[in-house]
């Protein structure tokens, strides 16, 4: 298995550099095609016209959008033909209410999505929900990417969050062409449940199936001294100086498919390495 086709979703000039960056990156070491999807979004209505609109501002919004479109498209290709990988781009304008359709597409049919970190000043307000279209409604492994962090190539040191959820497993499963690249996984354990299958060896199997795919692991049993699981995550990574953290996307919301958790995005807030996630 290998990322063959790896997808960045651009919707701001200022933040298309790390995304790019790491995706021609990946694209280059895995020998496969980089997919730059360029959005100008439309931030100004809700898909209707309203009474007493006016139809020549709304028009005014929509060609912006387009020109900002353009603007990143002309910028990927510069980016991705400078970097000597295959590559495609597309161009889109998308209202904000309608960003899931457009980026969940194309990225069911993306073996990785590398995306900017979401959260930060002068992050704009479609970023999160970019990510969480391609994480929840595309179900596509998400790798983001902190803005100065230098791209990701073949990482020494993986951190891989597990809490025998489906969500750490699906994460896992799609991080394995990182895992058998890597000099060493760390499997990390935060107090590890007293009544688990596991209780008795946390992370033996997970560690048993990776050691058959060539993955060298050791397990790291942690206990919550911080007041969040993404604190602790994230300091154990700073400590063990691992260059990518692997864990489960977790979300809930009664009124859409679902959105990013709390430890999720506490961990998209903190992290100085980039992160993969899958649900």
């Amino acid at each position: 298995m290998a990322y063959k086709s790896v997808l960045t979703v651009l919707s701001a000039a200022e933040s298309a550099s790390a995304p790019l960056a790491q995706t021609a990156a990946l694209a280059d070491a895995f020998g496969g095609h980089a997919e730059a999807l360029c959005l100008g979004v439309d931030r100004t209505q809700t898909g209707y016209y309203y009474a007493g609109a006016n139809a020549l501002v709304l028009q005014e919004s929509l060609a912006r959008a387009s020109e900002e479109a353009k603007a990143l498209e002309a910028l990927a290709i510069t980016t991705l033909e400078a970097a000597a990988v295959p590559f495609s781009t597309d161009t889109g304008v998308a209202q904000m209410a309608d960003l899931g359709r457009h980026v969940a597409r194309r990225a069911r049919f993306s073996d990785l999505v590398v995306l900017g970190q979401p959260y930060g000043e002068g992050k704009r307000a479609e970023a999160e929900p970019i990510v969480e279209a391609a994480l929840f409604e595309g179900r596509a492994p998400v790798l983001v990417v902190p803005d100065a962090q230098a791209p990701l190539r073949q990482p020494g040191t993986v951190v891989v969050a597990w809490n025998e959820s489906l969500e750490a497993m699906t994460a896992v499963r799609h991080a394995l062409p990182f895992l058998r690249q890597a000099d060493l996984v760390r499997l990390a354990v935060i107090d590890p449940p007293q009544h688990s299958s596991e209780r008795s060896d946390p992370g033996g199997l997970l560690a048993q199936m990776l050691a058959r795919h060539g993955v060298t692991c050791e397990i790291d049993v942690l206990s919550k001294t911080l007041p969040r699981v993404s604190d602790v995550l994230n300091r154990h990574a700073a400590d063990t100086a691992a260059d990518l953290i692997v864990m489960g996307a977790y979300g809930h919301s009664r009124f859409r498919e679902a959105i990013l958790g709390g430890a999720t995005r506490n961990m998209l807030e903190q992290a100085r390495v980039p992160v993969l996630m899958a649900h």
